[in-house]
């Protein structure tokens, strides 16, 4: 491992490091493959939704299906990871992503490209349970924060790319193209990752706890259908299911959400700031995607560029927060990242209107953007450098698990307040983005959607800036005996 470096010259350190800038570019190839599926998808949803008529409930389980899996199985990959190696789990993931997309492409109907963006969705876990776990590994201590920084902004550079990709895409090559367009790239990634990460000792045979993966899965999934869906019983399933699983967990002996890792109050505030945070930012392209579509009439292309500023924010904030991490703590990082995440939403919400002036909207956009940049940066490695080395695969997917919940909740919620301020006929307008055109009326009652839902994804900004500024305890160096 890269803690055991001495001199910061010495030819060692020189090898370890060009490895670690080796994998770098191995697990940023990673986010880029995620990041740009959800990017282009977030554009090009109402092309797949006119494509094959869909209504409501299936048009936003397109979204939530992959999401849903990728999330309730985070955790149990870490954990397989750990114990069957993590390059053969990580590059199983490339492997898996790769052949969903390409089947996705090929789906007759809606309910196939529901079950293969489900199957990306398991390939994708593999990836994210992992890449962040690899680059910790491979990086010195002194040097993590540029590692992860580059890490970071290489989804900046995916959604930067993803949304105008997808406009494109879906206005020239049609909607089939947006999943293929995953497959080369899946396949590079697939072969370099081969090339370049070295093989880790598996560790030591203990049992999976599949039970507590069946209840996670099952809580998640009630949750999602009681907010998309607004089915009381689904809510207090999942209200039922927590006390449920903190009973299991307490017995399994290795429980999928062992929360005495999460005991100091750093981890656990550092956690929570990057669920609000997750919640707050991660609907953000798909919210703007569609109120450039449905309530600006304008076409799939133009949408894409009209949320540029996004992406643009974070691949410029990330490296900028990775090269400060050598001089400013982590903490810091993170609770300057989502303080610009709540200025960001707060000019959202004061200027949402059909004829706002773009300047207006892409700044809001654009310190949307750099406040996400910064606070994964800072909020990632904060958690890292906490963590002992025997735990960081189980715990990232942990951590991972915790934020994609946030990511999750927020498509789900964000779907259902602006939907919701339209009458149900007219709802499967807005995901096919032509409401537009129905009548001024309907316009106006999607426009105090917008208003509602990013004053909502606001106020859960503020308690993410309120849950970063309260985890303050300094993480422990892993590279730091303990006493």
């Amino acid at each position: 491992m890269a803690d055991a470096l001495l001199e910061s010259g010495s030819p060692d350190r020189t090898a370890v490091l060009r490895y670690a800038w080796r994998v770098c570019s191995v697990t940023g190839l990673g986010l880029v493959l995620i990041g740009v599926s959800s990017s282009t998808l977030n554009v090009a949803l109402p092309a797949v939704v006119r494509h094959f008529d869909a209504g409501p409930l299936a048009s936003g389980w397109v979204l939530l299906a992959h999401l849903l899996v990728s999330t309730a199985t985070l955790v149990f990959f870490g954990r397989v990871a750990d114990l069957l190696g993590r390059r053969e789990i990580y590059l199983l993931g490339f492997a898996l992503f790769t052949t969903a997309s390409l089947l996705a492409g090929l789906a007759p109907g809606i309910g196939v490209v529901i079950a293969m963006r489900a199957l990306q969705g398991l390939g994708a876990a593999m990836i994210l349970a992992n890449g962040t776990v690899i680059i910790t590994d491979a990086f010195p201590p002194d040097r993590l924060s540029q590692g992860m920084g580059v890490y970071m902004a290489t989804l900046s550079v995916a959604q930067l790319a993803g949304p105008t990709l997808g406009g494109l895409i879906a206005e020239t090559l049609g909607w089939r193209w947006i999943f293929w367009i995953n497959v080369p790239a899946g396949l590079a990634a697939l072969v370099w990752g081969a090339a370049v990460l070295r093989r880790t000792p598996a560790g030591p045979r203990q049992p999976v706890d599949a039970l507590g993966n069946l209840v996670v899965f099952a809580a998640l999934s009630a949750a999602l259908i009681a907010i998309s869906q607004g089915e009381p019983f689904a809510g207090v399933l999942a209200l039922a299911l927590g006390p449920l699983l903190l009973v299991i967990e307490r017995r399994a002996r290795n429980p999928v959400l062992n929360l005495a890792l999460f005991g100091g109050r750093m981890l656990v505030f550092a956690n929570l700031a990057s669920f609000g945070n997750a919640l707050a930012r991660s609907s953000l392209i798909l919210l703007a995607g569609l109120y450039f579509q449905a309530a600006r009439g304008v076409d799939a292309l133009a949408a894409g560029v009209g949320v540029l500023p996004v992406p643009i924010g974070m691949t410029i904030a990330s490296p900028i927060a990775g090269a400060l991490g050598r001089r400013v703590s982590p903490y810091a990082l993170s609770v300057g990242g989502c303080l610009l995440t709540a200025g960001g939403l707060l000019v959202l919400t004061l200027s949402a209107g059909p004829a706002t002036p773009y300047w207006v909207v892409g700044t809001g956009l654009f310190v949307a953007g750099c406040g996400s940049g910064t606070f994964l940066t800072g909020n990632t490695t904060q958690v890292m450098t906490a963590l002992p080395p025997g735990t960081l695969g189980v715990v990232n997917g942990f951590r991972v698990m915790i934020m994609n919940i946030g990511v999750v909740l927020s498509v789900a919620t964000t779907l259902t307040v602006l939907t919701g301020a339209v009458p149900p006929g007219l709802r499967g307008q807005v995901y096919a983005g032509t409401l537009s055109r129905v009548s001024p009326v309907a316009l106006e009652q999607l426009m105090a959607g917008f208003r509602r839902t990013y004053l909502v994804l606001f106020a859960v900004a503020v308690l993410g800036v309120l849950f970063a500024a309260m985890a303050s305890t300094p993480p422990m160096s892993r590279s730091t005996p303990k006493a």
